[in-house]
């Protein structure tokens, strides 16, 4: 019985998550398996990936093989090095404290690269969204200033308006000033007369 390492596809339309899976070659995508190794999940950012090391290993030790995007992800969580590094001791170079000393090493290694990369991602998220706020301030000092120069303007016109009506009020007030001074002057000349 020819057995692949591969994914069977779950979730909904749109939303895929994976498991891997050994299984017949013979049996459908999302079908019947052998033994659930783990899950793939493609849609966080990095993608998260849950996986039985040692049980992959046994089944590559048995012959499993890996598809290509199955061979991807092994690689990536250091099966295939763990497979290689044990081929080591079976042929007598290596010891098994020897294989598990360096797949440690590697593994803290590979765990301080993905903590770069979601550190990196965390820190460019921050900055787009202090970015997004300042973009965010500019358009609101923008929006206040044009908005000044309206109040400005309305002041202005009120201002005017009212040292027009004290204008016009105090032309009307000199007339009744003046007309007050010529009945006097008129009543003056009379007496005079």
């Amino acid at each position: 019985m020819p057995v692949k390492i591969r994914l069977q596809r779950h979730g909904k339309k749109g939303k895929p998550f994976y498991w891997v899976v050994a299984a017949d070659s013979r049996a459908k995508r999302d079908g019947k398996f052998l033994e659930k190794l783990g899950i793939y999940n493609p849609n966080t950012n990095p993608a998260t990936i849950e996986l039985d090391v040692d049980s992959s290993v046994k089944w590559m030790q048995n012959g499993a093989q890996p598809t290509d995007t199955a061979r991807a992800i092994l690689s990536y969580k250091g099966v295939l090095l763990k497979h290689h590094l044990l081929g080591g001791v079976a042929k007598g170079a290596l010891t098994e404290e020897q294989v598990e000393e360096k797949f440690k090493a590697w593994l803290e290694e590979k765990e301080a690269a993905i903590q770069a990369k979601r550190d990196g991602l965390s820190k460019a998220e921050a900055e787009a969204r202090a970015k997004a706020l300042e973009a965010e301030k500019e358009a609101n000092e923008k929006r206040i200033a044009a908005a000044a120069p309206e109040e400005e303007v309305v002041e202005e016109a009120a201002e005017e308006a009212t040292e027009a009506a004290a204008t016009e009020e105090a032309p009307a007030e000199e007339p009744t000033a003046e007309a007050e001074e010529a009945p006097a002057a008129e009543e003056a000349a009379k007496e005079e007369e």
